[in-house]
């Protein structure tokens, strides 16, 4: 006679007592205290205090884009501001704001940052005072910068703008460097984001830090760039070279972050960086991932790690990003973010 199998009964009582034991070591987990990623991190502001009032290239709807011009100017609005500014490095060498790698966008200018030397753009008197219209990556028309009340603007309508400051001009925005601004602004944090990539990024990088060493300026200022070899650069000076080195995540830091805190497993998260550069939200792969949340903002600061947004220039954002706890908002319009500040906090 052929053989029976016989049927085995689920055993719930060894289902339950793997789950329990699961939940257990999930729940001490979660428990276990946050190493912080910054032992001492100037940018995570007390629960409760004003964020930070983050100047984004200085405050761009007001002066000219990463200009020595707008950085007085977001000064004037709040002598604690926060200065976010762009850089790249010239041929000869030198580390100069601009958003862009090229001068073609926002000057009457024209080619690569890295083919210029910074002599020839003083030389020259380049402005950087345009916002060009461009078709196919080439620049068919010439547009003067004009800010939000549609108003041209020049280096003296700067308000308490220092006079007889060197190189400067009355009519024109001039080149600005890195130096520049940390010079003229010694006590406030600045925001420095490295633009290019490949050898000229990571030459730009090695300037930046010796400028900053030069300075003594470790404290204050925060290191960013979205490219991937800038990043693992910054991470192994930190290592190796700069343990008090500030600097932000790339995306993939981010979205760490992001998953194992919404899992309360974000013990695991080891990425030794400052601050959070993020926007309200981000799409990916056409989902809207919401990152203006306040429990996402109580997991960066369980490490540490200061949280600051991007570029929100409108009023019920900037409330609703006090509310959840933010600890920087960036603006392009400082003036509008000083006003919120007064109604939210008082003048």
């Amino acid at each position: 006679m052929p053989e029976t199998k016989t049927k085995r009964k689920f055993n719930w009582k060894i289902f339950t007592i793997v789950i329990a034991a699961i939940l257990v070591v999930y729940l001490v987990l979660a428990l276990v205290p946050r190493v912080k990623s910054v032992a001492d991190n100037p940018f995570v502001i007390e629960n409760g205090s004003r964020p930070l009032l983050i100047a984004h290239g200085g405050g761009n709807r007001e002066f000219p884009d990463n200009t020595l011009e707008a950085c007085y100017n977001a000064f004037s609005v709040d002598e604690n501001v926060m200065l976010e500014m762009d850089v790249s490095i010239t041929r000869d060498g030198v580390v100069i704001m601009s958003h862009d790698t090229t001068l073609d966008y926002r000057t009457n200018a024209r080619g690569a940052i890295a083919d210029w030397n910074y002599t020839d753009l003083l030389e020259q008197e380049v402005d950087f005072s345009y916002l060009n219209r461009k078709e196919n990556g080439n620049v068919v028309e010439e547009i003067k910068y004009t800010d939000y009340q549609n108003k041209q603007v020049t280096p003296k309508d700067v308000p308490n703008y220092p006079n007889g400051l060197p190189n400067r001009s009355s009519e024109k925005f001039l080149v600005t460097r890195l130096i520049d601004v940390l010079e003229a602004f010694p006590n406030n944090t600045v925001n420095v984001e490295i633009k290019q990539k490949g050898e000229m990024g990571l030459k730009a990088l090695r300037a930046v830090i010796k400028i900053v060493e030069d300075l003594d300026a470790f404290d204050r200022v925060v290191l960013a760039s979205f490219h991937k070899d800038i990043y693992t650069e910054l991470k192994r000076i930190h290592r190796e070279d700069h343990p008090e080195l500030l600097f932000s995540p790339q995306d993939s830091g981010v979205a760490a972050l992001l998953i194992s805190g919404a899992v309360g497993l974000d013990l695991f998260y080891t990425e030794p960086v400052a601050v959070l550069q993020i926007p309200m939200s981000q799409k990916v792969k056409g989902i809207n991932i919401h990152l203006d949340r306040e429990w996402f903002v109580a997991t960066a600061h369980k490490h540490n790690i200061a949280v600051h947004y991007w570029t929100i220039d409108n009023e019920d954002d900037m409330k609703y990003l006090i509310e959840i706890g933010a600890d920087g908002i960036m603006t392009n319009l400082p003036h509008t973010l000083l006003k919120v500040y007064d109604e939210v906090f008082g003048k």
